[in-house]
């Protein structure tokens, strides 16, 4: 390492033009060719210690396969990162590299960070390009394991409970497999495909998905008690939560969960050609700044929108959203408001004509370490608009606990788990955000692994599901 010449610099990756790409919802970044791929694992400098690791929730050898993608050695590369995550084709597109694995890079000290998720997924989808072989199954066990909810963290449980020999079945209230992964990112970013993939490969390892099947509603938990030794609990926070404004009754108001996942899993962007049509403004405002707010904003503008405008409390510097989303926005024309809070949608005929906004400053830091917004007295405006799209976080969903009475929530409804993700019913774990509250794709990913390891013991120790 001592001698190796530092590349400061990454290799750039191509993407779509801005001025094609917001009429289209083809993948805007397409990826590294092998020769950029390889120069770019050459940049690594093979860490003894490597802080990556450590910063990635998962755990995956990442210089070990950045090396094996620099020897050309794309099967050992792709089995060191499937040891660890089974949705690496996922995980390489939207992940926060940049907070997690990438940020604690040694080379990024210098200059800029090894370029980790683009070279995982340079390997993952050179996996897909050929035929792909389901990792090994062990022994079979003889016991079985419930997933609820196939989000990254149901995946992931599901995943490494069936490599273990254990029978696995997921139960999923949509008619579609893959959570968030699904409904919730669009495909200009996360292609379904991709998706799709990696759901199938789970599939050829033998694990059972149920879909359109609601636990607590259509399916009771004393079945699934009866039937199987544990359960893990994995249904995300997909809750929206609201303005609580004048107004938000109009037509034309949507929580950001409604807007993509009518445009994502009932492919209302297509619209006429599906059945479930979306109001497509042309005047759109969305209010907050998360990755939320960028998809629904794109998505917006990709369905013709002529003026699309995020709207968000606090400054550019405090917008949760990852950069490289923001940047991509702004290429394609998305205008910001910042420091700006709707306090009323003013409607005419019963639809929304306009939101009015307050003027705001930045206060002392709040729990989350960011300023706290404070309104500025006096000084309002406002915007004309047709759709508003409220995408200012989400929380948990009550059903499924309200039908376990010994299953213990705090006072926002989140589920409460113990270190090892066991929740206060014996034999049933939960993980994600439905117990952290909203979260990325991988900590959901690291709790599904970590609730699947205790599950594995639970079982092999002789426990049962215990209401």
């Amino acid at each position: 390492m001592s001698g190796k010449r530092l590349i400061l610099e990454r290799v750039p990756v191509e993407k779509q033009p801005a001025i094609e790409r917001r009429k289209n919802w083809n993948e805007v970044v397409l990826g590294y060719s092998e020769e950029e791929a390889r120069a770019e694992s050459s940049r690594c400098l093979v860490c003894k210690k490597p802080p990556c690791v450590k910063g990635c929730p998962v755990g995956i050898d990442i210089p070990g396969f950045i090396s094996g993608i620099g020897r050309g050695e794309y099967e050992h590369a792709i089995s060191l990162i499937k040891e660890n995550n089974m949705l690496p084709g996922v995980c390489g597109r939207v992940c926060p590299q940049e907070v997690q694995c990438e940020k604690v890079c040694v080379l990024g000290k210098k200059g800029e960070p090894v370029s980790i998720g683009k070279l995982e997924r340079f390997v993952a989808d050179l996996e897909a390009s050929g035929k792909i072989e389901p990792p090994q199954v062990a022994k079979p066990t003889r016991l079985c394991a419930a997933v609820i909810g196939s989000g990254p963290a149901g995946l992931t449980a599901s995943f490494e409970l069936r490599r273990q020999g254990h029978s696995v079945t997921i139960f999923e209230a949509l008619h579609a497999a893959g959570g968030v992964l699904t409904y919730g990112i669009p495909e200009f970013r996360l292609p379904q495909e991709v998706v799709e993939r990696e759901i199938s490969t789970l599939e050829a390892m033998g694990v059972d998905i149920v879909v359109d099947s609601v636990v607590g509603k259509t399916t009771k938990l004393e079945e699934i008690a009866n039937g199987f030794n544990s359960a893990f609990i994995g249904i995300g926070a997909g809750l929206p939560l609201f303005l609580g404004v004048p107004g938000e009754n109009l037509v034309g108001v949507y929580s950001a969960n409604e807007f993509l996942t009518r445009s994502n899993l009932m492919r209302a962007f297509k619209f006429p050609g599906y059945d479930t049509p979306i109001r497509k403004g042309k005047k759109v405002i969305v209010v907050g700044g998360g990755n939320v707010a960028m998809d629904s904003a794109r998505s917006a503008l990709r369905m013709g929108a002529s003026d699309v405008t995020i709207v968000y409390r606090r400054s550019r510097v405090e917008m949760p959203a990852r950069a490289e989303e923001i940047e991509h926005g702004e290429e394609e024309g998305i205008k910001f408001i910042m420091l700006s809070n709707p306090v009323e949608i003013i409607g005419q005929g019963g639809s929304v004509c306009a939101v009015r906004c307050q003027k705001m400053k930045l206060g002392e830091p709040d729990e989350s370490g960011r300023r706290r917004p404070v309104p500025v007295e006096g000084e309002f405006f406002e915007l004309e608009a047709d759709t508003l799209i409220v995408a200012v976080g989400t929380g948990a969903n009550p059903l499924l606990p309200r039908t376990i009475p010994s299953l213990e929530v705090n006072r926002q409804g989140y589920i409460l788990a113990d270190e090892f993700l066991e929740t206060s019913v014996p034999g049933v774990f939960a993980g994600g955000d439905i117990v952290t509250g909203a979260a990325t794709v991988i900590e959901a990913m690291g709790a599904g692994k970590l609730a699947a390891s205790e599950m594995d013991r639970y079982m092999r120790s002789g426990g049962r599901i215990k209401l």
